[in-house]
Order: structure tokens, then sequence, then C-alpha cells
């Protein structure tokens, strides 16, 4: 028998309401004193986050995790309930993971453990599981089949913290397989009939996170979890978890193979007729995109179109939510990419989205646009209906949107209708150009790419050609040449080949120096396109001086017209004036204008009067001057132009009459070569060359006229590239074809095509010639000869 302790040795039991002299009974040996200690700092923590901090600066969570593995079990239960409260502190995880609690917190979730234990370890690693660094240890730990077990732990705050920190864990894709893989679905599913409204939206939560694994949306359908879902969407007393509902419903939509398994089970109609009833916007909305991001797969769209989706989609158009419109937009823009869908959507939805452009709401106003954009994309008969629905002002309001997106997308929708004739032209009568200046000046590249296609696209109609000049809108087109993006460089090139059709257009960009830009892309493999190879060609092609200094060549298509001048080869790093000046190189010019069928030369510079006889001695229907009034009065307002070259006009007078009327291309050419050369100081001996002394005569015509801007007509001892230039001039007014070349050292000629016949009458393809111009005055050399080559280099 044990004889009991003498009374004096009996524990004492100490009371305090100091929490430092608390903290320090956490070092006591005796288990009652830890246990009451332990219990006097759960209620302390209990009363608020301050009083959590001064246990935290007292240390008592070193002394707590110490605890964690003591013996007696109610120290170590007590121990746990202060850490799972404290744990809520942003500083007390803090300490927690520097001092790696979690194994041990995981140790305490055995089954054999008490079930107060059980809530508030879980509820430590629920605090704890925010944080990215404690999920992977919990995860490595193995703390995730533990907490799957207490899901069905008969304590609902077990199941609760367990479950919020799962969801916490499922956060991250390593997590989410694993949770599958032990087996979670069916624990979770049955949470959803709990009577905690706090546990079933947990639930519902964590299911929505790890259904966007197609793993999970197959095991949820395995364990009949799709019905279950929509059990409690037809239930109206759960109409408080229908918003979570729908969110994993909507990630089971985005696989085709589970969409399938809901419309054979009927579970996709009953779907459809719920959100079609439901006057909940949250819930209409994540209707709408929950759609939209499962409508993304093309077999999905065909399911949608034949559970006739799309009228759920206007439906929601027509409802007071700007949230609600915008996700349904978005849903059709998505929708129409099956043109069944397109078709339905354009002949109903498009009316309704023409109305909303009119919205306030500027997200509404970009939805719906984008929406537009994709259905009249390829679709005519749609872009007929926005037309025919009055959408072509709201829309060029739209250009005016505080976001990039809106005015991007209404850009494009009315590229789309420009494709349209009768669309075109109403858009053309609203200024489309002037509404395009914005935009070209955007900062942001998508708005810059479509707003350079759609200049491309109205660019066309010479009208429209003519106000983007006026309005100023060829600089900033310019610009855009420069971009970085591939996109908005290509759209530029392409805007500017198609504005370059007018030559007043054509010059404008040469003078806003897009010639060079365009020159230095195309120099670069990386930068240039077809586009941009096109564009310069076409700019070119319309600025005849600018290509003749930069390419020394002009083809036969190439006619030389008034107000022609050639200053030279001129390199690609170096500007030329896109009109003729008064600078330090000497220029040829031509001031000539069309002929009459009657060959009278019509005059449109005005003419000074008083000047002398040779003025007055000129045949009167060649100096009609018919409609100068106009031109005299606003003279000085106009750029400067060279004086008419009246010698050049009588040239033109004297082949019209003297070999035009030549049977023979050959004839007319030869015949054409020899009057040129008669103009220019007729045949030169080729040893005689050097004593040619044609400088000598272009420096006299210089100081007479007081410029270095020379007539060609004035010239009359010309070398190669005079002749060249005076034949090209004279063969593009009477119908010759030919080209215009330049070679070095003062050297050009020109090239005919001429076709010749066989000896039995056959005609035999076209033969290219080098007409001679100095040394036999009208010899045809065949192209690629030995002789065609020394010409070219003398």
């Amino acid at each position: 028998m044990v004889t009991p302790p003498p009374p004096w040795f009996d524990p004492l039991l100490i009371e305090s309401k100091t929490p430092a002299t608390v903290v320090l009974m956490l070092s006591s040996p005796e288990n009652e004193v830890l246990a009451k200690a332990c219990d006097a700092l759960y209620k302390y923590a209990s009363k608020g986050d301050e009083n959590k901090v001064t246990l935290l600066g007292l240390g008592a969570v070193e002394h707590l995790y110490k605890l964690l593995s003591h013996e007696d079990p109610l120290v170590r239960r007590n121990a746990v309930m202060v850490l799972g409260i404290m744990a809520s502190n942003h500083d007390v995880k803090k300490l927690l993971r520097e001092l790696d609690v979690t194994n041990s917190l995981i140790s305490q979730l055995a089954p054999e453990e008490d079930l107060v234990i059980h809530e508030f370890a879980t509820l430590c690693l629920a605090h704890m599981a925010v944080e990215y660094t404690t999920k992977v240890k919990i995860f490595e730990q193995g703390g995730l089949e533990p907490l799957i077990r207490l899901l069905g732990s008969p304590d609902p705050d077990v199941k609760k913290n367990s479950l919020e920190c799962i969801y916490h864990l499922v956060q991250d894709f390593q997590n989410r397989a694993a949770v599958c893989e032990l087996n979670v679905i069916p624990p979770l599913l049955a949470l959803l009939e709990s009577e905690y409204p706090g546990i079933q939206l947990l639930a519902l939560q964590t299911l929505e996170v790890i259904s966007k694994d197609r793993e999970t949306r197959i095991l949820l359908g395995e364990n009949k979890g799709l019905e279950c879902l929509l059990e409690i969407l037809e239930n109206n007393e759960l109409s408080d978890i229908h918003i979570e509902t729908l969110a994993v419903l909507g990630n089971c939509l985005e696989d085709a193979h589970t969409l399938q398994q809901i419309q054979l089970t009927g579970g996709l109609k009953k779907l459809l007729s719920f959100l079609e009833v439901s006057t909940v916007p949250d819930i209409q909305k994540n209707a709408a995109k929950a759609i939209t991001k499962a409508a993304y797969d093309s077999e999905i769209r065909k399911i949608f179109h034949w559970e006739e989706v799309e009228k759920l989609l206007l439906s929601l158009l027509d409802t007071d939510s700007d949230e609600v419109k915008v996700a349904a937009s978005q849903a059709i823009s998505v929708m129409c990419e099956n043109l069944d869908s397109k078709c339905v959507l354009g002949l109903q939805g498009i009316p309704q989205l023409v109305q909303l452009l009119s919205s306030d709401n500027e997200e509404v106003k970009e939805a719906v646009v984008t929406a537009l954009t994709n259905l009249t994309t390829a679709s005519p008969r749609n872009a007929s209906v926005v037309a025919e629905a009055e959408g072509i002002e709201p829309l060029m309001n739209t250009l005016n949107a505080q976001r990039d997106g809106a005015i991007s997308s209404a850009i494009a929708v009315l590229t789309n209708l420009s494709l349209q004739e009768p669309s075109r032209v109403r858009i053309q009568s609203h200024g489309i150009m002037s509404a395009l200046v914005g935009p070209l000046r955007s900062t942001n590249s998508q708005v810059q790419s479509r707003a350079a296609f759609a200049v491309a696209a109205f660019g066309c109609d010479a009208d429209a050609r003519t106000e983007l000049r006026n309005v100023g809108g060829l600089g900033p087109l310019v610009e855009l040449l420069h971009s970085k993006n591939e996109e908005v460089r290509r759209n530029a090139c392409w805007a500017v080949m198609v504005c370059g059709s007018d030559e007043l257009t054509a010059i404008e960009l040469c003078r806003l120096g897009a010639l060079d830009i365009l020159e230095e892309i195309n120099l670069s493999r990386k930068r240039k396109n077809k586009f941009s190879e096109a564009a310069l060609e076409k700019l070119l092609d319309n600025n005849l001086p600018q290509k003749y200094s930069r390419m020394g060549y002009l083809s036969s298509s190439n006619i030389i017209t008034n107000g022609f001048y050639d200053c030279g080869q001129v390199s690609y790093s170096k500007k030329i004036p896109s009109t003729c000046p008064d600078g330090e190189l000497m220029y040829l010019t031509l001031n000539f204008r069309d002929y009459s069928i009657l060959y009278k030369c019509i005059f449109f510079f005005y003419v000074r009067k008083g000047k002398g006889k040779k003025e007055e001695e000129k045949p009167k229907e060649v100096i009609q001057v018919t409609p100068t009034v106009h031109e005299e009065i606003n003279l000085e307002h106009t750029h400067w132009v060279p004086p008419p070259d009246f010698i050049l006009m009588d040239y033109i007078n004297d082949v019209s009459k003297t070999i035009l009327p030549l049977t023979s291309t050959r004839e007319q050419v030869v015949a054409l070569a020899q009057f040129v050369a008669d103009k220019m100081g007729g045949t030169v001996e080729r040893e005689q060359l050097h004593n040619f002394c044609w400088e000598l005569d272009m420096s006299a015509i210089e100081f007479e006229l007081k410029s270095n801007i020379v007539p060609i007509g004035k010239i009359k001892r010309g070398t190669f590239y005079h002749r060249a230039l005076l034949f090209k001039v004279l063969a593009d007014r009477i119908g010759i074809g030919c080209s215009l070349v330049r070679g070095k050292y003062n050297r050009a000629w020109n090239e005919v095509k001429l076709v010749e016949y066989s000896p039995k009458g056959l005609l035999l393809p076209p033969q290219e010639y080098v007409v001679e111009l100095m040394f036999e005055p009208g010899c045809l050399i065949k192209q690629g000869t030995a002789k065609a080559d020394q010409y070219k280099r003398i």
C-alpha cells in the first residue's frame, strides 16, 4: 500500500492576469500547469489580434511549438488550440513557417487523435496553406491524404477547416492532380448535401477549381456529379449556391465529351431552361461566361447550336445589367465562329447589338462592337443587315470611344461594310477618312493596324484619297511605316500603295518621306514585305521624276507628262524634292499640256503678257489660255511652276504631223531618233565625242535664264541623257512605247520593242532594241549584243 504524500506537497494552482507570467508557465515541468497555461493563453488570444501580437512578442509561439509533441494529450490539445487561433495573424504564420511546424501539425491528424486536435490542427494548416511555400511542404510531407480523410469527420468544424485547407492547396496544379488520385470527388460531392451552407459553398468552390482539369471532369461524370449539380440548380431552396454550381458546370461545358454526356441525359436542356427563366444578373453573367469559355471548341459550338443556345444569348442582351450584356456579347463573338450560329445571330441579333452601340457604358460598347466585327467578317449578308439596321452612324460615333478595343473593332466593322458599294458610299459620306486620322495617331498597335487597313479599303475611291490628303491624314500614315509591329507596318504599306494611285497623293506622300522609308524597309530582309515593295513601285509610277532619279529607269508604261523634271541620279540615302526646285543641281524641265484630237496644245499655266514679241508671234491655236482667269487670280497662292516650253511644244507639233502618220513602228522610231538628234546638235563622230562641248552651251543657257532649271527645248547641243529624255518625251506623245534607262557618266538610252516578220510572213516575238541617238541616229541595236553593251558603256 502506497502512503499518500504529505499535504504540504500538494500542487499549487497559480493564476495570473499578466500574459508574460503565463508564457513563463509554458516552461513548467508540471502537466497541469502547462495545460492551464495553454487554456489561459487560448482565451487571451481569442479576444483579438492585438493579443496575438503580444503573445508573439513574448515568445509564446516557440514554447507552444515544442508542446505539439508533448506526451500528455491534454497539453498537446490545448497547445494546438492556441496555435490554431493565433495562426490567423500574418506575423505568427511567418514564424510558424520558419519553425517548420507543418510536419508536427500533420501528425496531429491521425485517426486516433481527439476531434478538438483535428479541428485546431486543420485550422492552423488552413491559415498557413495560403502561402505557396507551405503548400509545397504540406504536399511533400503527405498532408493531402489525412486532410481528404477528415472530409468525412463527424465534426463539421473539422470538415470545414480541412476543406478550406484543400481549397487553398488545389490552387496549385500539382495538388489538383494529387487530390484527384486520392479520390477527393466522392467526399466533396457528399459535402454538397451538408446542412451547413458554408461547407456547401467551400465544396463547390473547390470543385470549381479542380474541374478545370479534364481528368476531374471525367471523374465527376463517373461519380454522377453532374446530376448532383443539376439537382442543386433545380432546388430553389439552394439558390444561394446556384452561382457557384454554375461555375462548376461551366468548366464541365468546356469538355466536348462531358458536354455530350450532359446533353444525352437531358441535362443541357435543363441547364438552358434554368438560365432562360433566371433573373439573377450574376447567374446570367456567369452562364454567358461559361458559354464563352466552352464555345472556343468547334465541337462544343455545334452542340450549343443544336440546343439553340443563341436564343438564350439574345435574350440576355435585353437585360438591364450592363455586366450581363457584356458577357452575352462576348459569348456571341465566340459562337459566331460557327457558320450556322453566325447566320442566326446575325439576322436576329444585329439590330439589338446596333441599338446597344449607343450605350453610355464603354465596356458594353466595346463588347458589342467586337461581336459585330466577328458577325460581319466574311459575311456580306450580315454586313448588309448592319447597314439596314442604321448601324453606320453609331459605328462612326464609336470611333470616338474611350476604349481602344471599341475603336479598333468599330474600324473593323466599317471596313467589312466597305466591301459593299452602297455601304461604302454611305460611310464615305460620313467623313470616314477624317475620322480615321485620330486612330492613325493612336499608340495602340491594333488600332493603328486596323486604321491603316481601313485607309487601304476606302482609299480605292479618289474622293476618299482627296479627303485624307486634305485633312492631314497622310502624315500619320507615313509615320506608321516606322512601326516595329509587323502587322502595322504591312497595313501601312498597303494603304500607301492604294493611296499612291493618285498622282497628287503620291507626290504628297513622297514629300512626307514615304519613299525614303519604303526604300529603307525594302533593304531589310526582316522588315520588307510584298506590300512595301508594291507601295514603293506605285509611288514611283505616280511620281516619275522621283522614279527616274532614284531608279534610273522609266518603263514604256511610265508616260512622261507635264511638269516632269530630271535632276540626275540620286542615291537612296539622299532625298530629292517632290517638285522642281531651284537648287544646286541642274534640272531639265518639261512644261507642256496634252493635245486634243486636233493636236492643239492648251495651256493651263498663266502666261505673262508684255514679255516681248516672241509670245505674240505664237500661233493662236497654241496659246489658247481659256481656263486662266481663275488661275491668274490665285497665282500668288500656288506653287512655283516653270514657264511653258514653247520650243518643246513645237517639237511635239512637228512629230505629230510628220512622224505619227508613218505606217510602221520601226519607221516611226528611226524617224524620231533622227529628229531628236537633229534638234540636239546632229550626228557626232565617235572619235570627236570629247570635242562635243555640250557643257558650255548648257552653262550659257543657265546664265541666260539666271537659273539652273533648264527647259529641254532650250538645249541645242545635247549629249546622251538629253537626247534620250527628249526621245522618251516625244515618243510618249505620239504613242511609241519606249523605256528610258540611265547609265553612268551622263549616259542614257532608250529601249524599244519591235515585232519582226519571218520570211514566210509569220509574226515573231517582239525583239528589244537600243535606239542610237548620237553616232548613227536612227540605228537600232539589238539588245544583248556586244554593240549594244558598248553603246551603253561609252
